[in-house]
């Protein structure tokens, strides 16, 4: 039985659109540049914005599924990260003043600083959904930040109660959640990789917030959640600190107990012990099985031996394979081989 292939969110830009993208930062992790930026890009693009963008998701869309991948996504071409994109849409945010945080224990930014209660803006995602969707018959899945990982990413200058702030902002999120449901999604992925940096908060409160995300989301809707354990900041960069693995085996229980159907997990830079999978009895699993920040393109022979391993702990139904996270660092030709490669692995088993 073939195995089901997805991506986890982003794509590498085409060329023409010309907005800052925290991926193509080449002089270290200076990424003031990209959020203060990208809006001025986007004007300057003018009434040819949504045909630029458009053309762009189209192009990525035909990419992944060209590839062999049957859940694609937009691959977040619109934005210049994933979670400052969404945080333009939410009352509360402040993009003109940026505040300088170290993010992570890993980098120094300057970001969007929180300045007053969060609310939900005029739903967007739906409109981002239709275009791409527009392109193929295959289902195409969406992706949104967590309520933990905006919380880490961004400036905090109102709440100061890391819980209240995670309830808010997964209040927020919920709106776009169920319009996106109501519009037709049927796969909405909510990424956390922070649960893999602080399992004890993902545990006491991050979980409850996620579920706040997906409350009221009807059954047909696939409820993901991606967990990797951070980007390098550069391709071929292995001591690059991540998020330790063990924390898979901390929370597992949480994810199997809560309303999530589908959890993104990297296993490609660094291979857990597939036991792990045996805790999920009813969530699928959605596993990295490419790497995306090593050039190195993993053979199709290798990548099928990977699956096959994994298959000894988990049934074929629920294992979904994958790249370990977006694909931004990699440029289009590594990122072609890569998902070519695993959608021969994955459809040959």
């Amino acid at each position: 039985m073939p195995l089901t292939t997805t991506t986890i969110g982003a794509y590498p830009k085409p060329d023409y659109i010309e907005v800052p993208d925290w991926f193509n930062i080449t002089s270290g992790p200076d990424t003031a540049e990209p959020t203060m930026g990208w809006a001025k890009a986007v004007e300057a693009m003018g009434e040819e914005a949504e045909a630029i963008f458009a053309r762009g998701v189209k192009e990525v869309i035909e990419d992944q599924v060209g590839a062999g991948i049957d859940i694609p996504t937009d691959g977040e071409v619109r934005r210049e990260n994933y979670i400052h994109y969404h945080c333009r849409h939410l009352a509360g945010f402040d993009f003109e003043n940026l505040t300088e945080k170290e993010v992570r224990g890993v980098y120094s930014a300057k970001l969007p600083t929180i300045r007053g209660p969060l609310r939900a803006g005029e739903n967007f995602l739906p409109h981002d959904w239709r275009v791409a969707q527009s392109y193929t018959d295959t289902s195409v899945k969406i992706t949104i930040p967590g309520p933990m990982t905006i919380a880490d990413t961004v400036v905090d200058a109102h709440y100061n109660d890391a819980a209240r702030l995670g309830r808010d902002l997964a209040t927020a999120l919920n709106a776009e959640v169920r319009a996106l449901a109501e519009a037709g999604c049927r796969h909405i992925q909510i990424d956390e990789p922070v649960f893999a940096r602080q399992p004890e908060n993902a545990l006491a409160y991050g979980f409850e917030n996620l579920d706040r995300c997906f409350h009221d989301t009807p059954p047909e809707v696939v409820r993901t959640v991606h967990m990797c354990c951070g980007y390098p900041d550069r391709l071929d960069h292995p001591d690059y600190p991540k998020a330790p693995k063990e924390s898979y085996d901390r929370i597992a229980a949480a994810i199997e107990d809560s309303s999530i159907m589908a959890v993104s997990i990297e296993d490609a830079h660094r291979h857990n012990d597939l036991g792990l999978l045996e805790a999920f009895k009813t969530t699928s699993v959605i596993l990295g099985v490419v790497a995306i920040a090593k050039s190195r393109v993993e053979p199709v022979e290798e990548i099928r031996d990977r699956l096959t391993a994994a298959l000894q702990h988990i049934d074929a139904d629920r294992l979904i394979a994958a790249p370990d996270c977006g694909l931004g660092l990699l440029g289009r030709d590594l990122s072609l081989k890569k998902l070519r490669n695993l959608g021969d692995a994955a459809h040959s088993l």
